[in-house]
């Protein structure tokens, strides 16, 4: 039997096909994780302590929508990154699992090996102190505090959308194309994340322009995206 040692990331399975939960129960603690399972979303909010490190879960689980769960954690301030695993595939639902707070989604089938980078990935939290504050003109992340500030309002985005603001930030007046988004961000390529990287681009948009300002956010038709000012 693998010894437990401290400090080793717990991940709560959220996960109703037994034997599914099972196998990626095994698979992660034999990678190295502290796994718990979950085959409700009872069992989930009564085992979400402070030391889940991440919540791998499912959409639809007996007593309700995985979705509806997120959406009320979200609410609560709870940051916890949470990958959705799901067999729904369409744009239509990755959208709607990212607008309801999800760090990340992988849709089933799925290769082990893929999921254990995704969680790499999410579990990567060691920012460069010279990173920890991103500024351009009136618009702040902070990405320890997972805070957003333009001026004196405070803005609420998801933590995905908190990571692509981070982005464009860091590349202010720089032209970003999706390729970069989807390499750097959402660490996918391209073709599956087109979509969904419009819409949230959009929703961002929206969340951080002033009407008393000038546009920050720009679409450069053709080639893909700019913070800054307008070419």
């Amino acid at each position: 039997m693998k010894q437990e040692l401290p400090g080793m990331p717990q991940i709560l399975v959220v996960e109703d096909q037994a034997n599914l939960l099972r196998s990626i129960v095994r698979a992660l603690n034999e990678a190295g994780y502290k796994a718990e399972p979950a085959e409700t979303l009872q069992q989930a909010s009564q085992q979400m302590t402070p030391v889940v490190d991440l919540v791998i879960l499912d959409l639809m689980l007996p007593d309700g929508s995985g979705l509806t769960w997120l959406k009320s954690l979200r609410s609560t301030g709870d940051r916890t990154p949470v990958l959705i695993l799901t067999a729904r595939d369409s744009i239509e639902d990755r959208v709607a699992g990212l607008d309801m707070g999800a760090d990340d989604y992988l849709v089933k089938p799925f290769a082990l090996d893929e999921l254990l980078a995704r969680i790499r990935a999410l579990l990567r939290r060691e920012i460069n102190p010279m990173e920890q504050r991103v500024t351009h003109q009136d618009l702040t992340v902070d990405l320890l505090a997972r805070t957003v500030q333009r001026g004196s309002r405070s803005i609420d985005l998801q933590n995905r959308q908190l990571e692509l603001l981070a982005y464009l930030i860091s590349h202010a007046n720089q032209v970003v194309s999706r390729d970069m988004i989807a390499r750097d961000v959402w660490k996918e390529p391209t073709a599956t994340w087109t979509n969904v990287i419009e819409v949230q681009i959009n929703q961002l948009r929206k969340k951080i322009e002033d009407p008393d300002q000038p546009p920050l956010l720009h679409t450069v038709r053709g080639e893909g995206y700019l913070l800054g000012e307008q070419p």
